[in-house]
């Protein structure tokens, strides 16, 4: 069971400030997997704020940039499993706010958007635990730290 990654790379920023960015998503939806059991294609966008603004408007009707987002495919594209977008600016400013490397804060978004991809939510207090649980036992698969805990 493996997963394919399509990835397309639209802010070359993201390859300077992250030079491990494919290895870095491609272990994220590893992981992902391994927790689930669910293997197939994922379209990967790393691409700018303006970008993500203009989606995060056109598609959750939100006008401001977000950090990821997620398309989810129609069971009938199986194996493709749809498309997540990650923008470098609002992702870059939440690493460094929380003290982590850019890396693994990529590895994070790449997990939580793949969980989105095959229909998990945050939206009501039970499914945003089952959900944290599951990124959190992909990341530390990966030797990555707990991103809820605190940080001191």
């Amino acid at each position: 069971m493996s997963m394919t990654l399509d990835l397309r790379i639209e802010d070359e920023t993201w390859t300077t400030a992250c030079p491990d960015h494919e290895k870095a998503c491609l272990a994220a939806l590893e992981a992902g997997c391994a927790i689930t059991g669910k293997a197939g294609e994922v379209a990967l966008l790393l691409t700018d704020d303006a970008e993500m603004h203009q989606l995060n408007k056109d598609w959750r009707g939100k006008d401001k940039p977000t950090d990821v987002l997620s398309f989810p495919a129609d069971e009938m594209e199986a194996p493709f499993l749809g498309d997540i977008a990650i923008g470098y600016g609002v992702s870059s400013s939440d690493a460094a706010t929380r003290n982590i490397s850019l890396s693994h804060h990529l590895t994070h978004l790449v997990i939580h958007g793949y969980l989105h991809l095959l229909g998990y939510d945050h939206m009501e207090d039970t499914a945003a635990a089952e959900m944290e649980a599951m990124e959190v036992r992909a990341l530390a698969s990966l030797g990555i730290a707990d991103p809820y805990c605190a940080h001191s």
